[in-house]
């Protein structure tokens, strides 16, 4: 069964990302990043992806995550209204827009058979509910 996978980074003073959301002070040299053992295990082990609509966003064409994202698995993004057009899939890339964490979570749990589904971006407020 599917565990469910929440990390976080964040400076030791408490900076997440800046106001317009992005994360870059924390990774200067993200291709550095994803090569390390951590994150390697990481994506080995992943067997689906929630974030939400704002993480989502950050990409500033969806279409790449078919080609670029870490992350080669089905992706369920929290939202409310989904976008007009669905970003690029790939055949191991998926994408579902559900309205709540409980139904993101059971379906990427699904998805995820055995391996695990990690959350990425700041659910952790609504996941604590």
């Amino acid at each position: 069964m599917a565990k469910v996978i929440f990390g976080m980074t964040m400076s030791l003073d408490g900076f997440i990302n800046d106001g317009n959301g992005s994360v870059a002070l924390l990774y200067p040299d993200l291709k550095e990043l994803e090569q390390t053992d951590l994150m390697q295990e990481s994506i080995r082990t992943t067997g689906a992806v929630v974030m939400g609509r704002r993480t989502f966003e950050m990409a500033s064409d969806p279409d790449a995550y078919a080609d670029a994202y870490e992350f080669q698995v089905p992706i369920y993004v929290i939202t409310e209204q989904a976008p007009e057009r669905k970003p690029k899939e790939n055949g191991r890339i998926s994408f579902t827009f559900v309205d709540t964490v409980e139904a993101a979570i059971q379906q990427a749990k699904q998805a995820a058979g055995e391996k695990d589904v990690t959350v990425v971006g700041g659910l952790i407020g609504k996941l604590s509910k």
